[in-house]
């Protein structure tokens, strides 16, 4: 059966963390809305490509222009069966929007599906979600995991791990993990 997914995006937003799971997600059959505050359906957000190239930290450029296709001030959390919540930059400012934290603390408290990936644990943590939770992300994002009273999970970045109904991720490299585990969390069923 084919699931309503919300995903809130922002500008600089993780490239491939956005147009991955929204692809993906759709090619098995989900609608998935991408939102962004103070943005409507058909306008666009700039993305950014995070790479690993063996500095400290990751690097980061230029990415696509990405399309939102939702308006965010049309979307009511209620009307939807699960949340995603990208990375990058992005979740550093969405955190402070309070339509997105009561969004986000909807899909906790009906204990729909969600998934995060990268900063997208920013989001959860300054939600208030994450308290016994455990929960993956960039491993920077750790001291905002532990200080929300959650479980910091390291795990290598192509590796994600579920805690019921939340599935995340350290970045971009565990898609096909953290997809696949998402997928077993909304019931999807996939035939070959």
């Amino acid at each position: 059966m084919s699931k309503k997914i919300l995903m809130i995006v922002g500008d600089f937003g993780e490239d491939y963390e956005i147009m991955v799971p929204f692809q993906a997600l759709q090619a098995v059959g989900h609608r998935v809305d991408a939102v962004c505050p103070k943005k409507a359906a058909g306008e666009m957000i700039a993305t950014a490509i995070h790479d690993f190239e063996g500095d400290q930290t990751y690097s980061e450029k230029r990415g696509h222009n990405f399309a939102l296709n939702a308006s965010f001030d049309d979307v009511k959390a209620e009307q939807y069966d699960a949340l995603v919540l990208p990375g990058g930059r992005a979740p550093e400012y969405l955190r402070l929007n309070p339509a997105v934290i009561g969004m986000v603390r909807y899909f906790f408290e009906t204990k729909k599906p969600v998934a995060a990936i990268c900063h997208g644990a920013q989001i959860l943590a300054a939600a208030g979600v994450l308290e016994g939770r455990r929960c993956s992300a960039y491993p920077a994002c750790a001291p905002e995991v532990e200080l929300a009273k959650g479980q910091f999970v390291e795990i290598p970045v192509y590796e994600a791990v579920t805690d019921g109904n939340l599935v995340t991720a350290p970045a971009w490299p565990a898609h096909p993990t953290w997809i696949a585990q998402f997928l077993a969390v909304l019931g999807t069923k996939i035939s070959g």
